[in-house]
């Protein structure tokens, strides 16, 4: 690398100083208020027989219930592939716009929007989590049949803006060393044996994450000839983190999450203050 190739990023990097995002439990988003994240829903704007949002979600994750008066659309975003098509189609703005992209969570069964949300619980996994992983936690990631959005995303984390080594969080070539196995895509048959294999190889405690509506719910994809639907059935799932493709934010949001270092925030589909519940662990 020549002088004149490194001069003008030495002086890009004096001029625009620290870019690194900051991760301080205190409620601040990490720079992403203005990107794109799930839709936000809200039944009270739904009109009687309409299903225009039900018609065009291709991945399935909008469905019609029965209530006592009538039918109500209820969003599974563990399906969802933020692809907006709801908030276009929706005449009454139920569906709308948002920068709500924090939905990683502990059990799948928080990711199903329900008409009252479930009340903040304080979540208390092992003691041992923070002691024995809360400076150094490896992660072995495997693609079980993604088409590469979620492994663009994974790549970004390693960057200077994103920095997550500096929250003691690793990448590792071997699952004999990794403590959180990391899965994208629907898990295609062919894949399944090496996940498999990969799990096995881990020393315990191990953690498996699904990442992406693919390995959450098998995505637009799930249940084809070729693969399943995402990991559950396959591996016990700690963590699970919807998204086409989940941004970095999102997947470090995760992380803490697992690490008990940041709060859940999401709860029966829906997004609850960055206040940390009781119990709930601060950064």
């Amino acid at each position: 690398m020549t002088l004149k190739t490194i001069l003008p990023w030495t002086l890009f990097g004096l001029t625009e100083g620290r870019v690194t995002t900051r991760w301080r439990g205190e409620g601040t988003e990490p720079g992403q208020a203005a990107f794109l994240g799930m839709p936000r829903f809200d039944p009270s704007r739904c009109e009687d027989g309409c299903r225009e949002c039900v018609d065009v979600c291709l991945p399935g994750a909008i469905r019609l219930v029965p209530g006592e008066n009538r039918d109500y659309p209820t969003v599974d975003y563990g399906r969802c592939v933020v692809c907006q098509m709801c908030v276009e189609a929706c005449p009454t703005g139920a569906f709308t716009r948002s920068s709500d992209w924090a939905f990683g969570s502990r059990t799948r069964e928080d990711l199903a929007w329900t008409r009252a949300a479930a009340s903040p619980q304080g979540v208390t996994l092992k003691r041992e989590i923070r002691r024995v992983f809360g400076r150094s936690f490896h992660i072995r990631h495997v693609d079980a049949g993604s088409c590469n959005g979620c492994e663009s995303e994974l790549q970004a984390l390693n960057n200077p803006y994103y920095n997550l080594h500096r929250l003691g969080v690793f990448f590792t070539a071997s699952p004999r060393f990794a403590d959180l196995l990391l899965v994208t895509g629907p898990v295609t048959y062919a894949m399944r044996g090496p996940l498999l294999a990969a799990f096995e190889a881990m020393p315990e405690p191990r953690f498996v994450m699904a990442a992406g509506t693919c390995a959450v719910s098998g995505g637009t994809n799930g249940g084809g000839w070729a693969c399943g639907n995402g990991l559950d059935g396959v591996l016990p799932v700690n963590m699970y983190l919807p998204g086409c493709p989940p941004n970095p934010p999102a997947i470090i949001h995760a992380l803490l999450i697992l690490l008990q270092r940041l709060p859940q925030r999401v709860r029966g589909g829906q997004l609850d203050s960055l206040e940390p519940a009781a119990g709930e662990p601060h950064a």
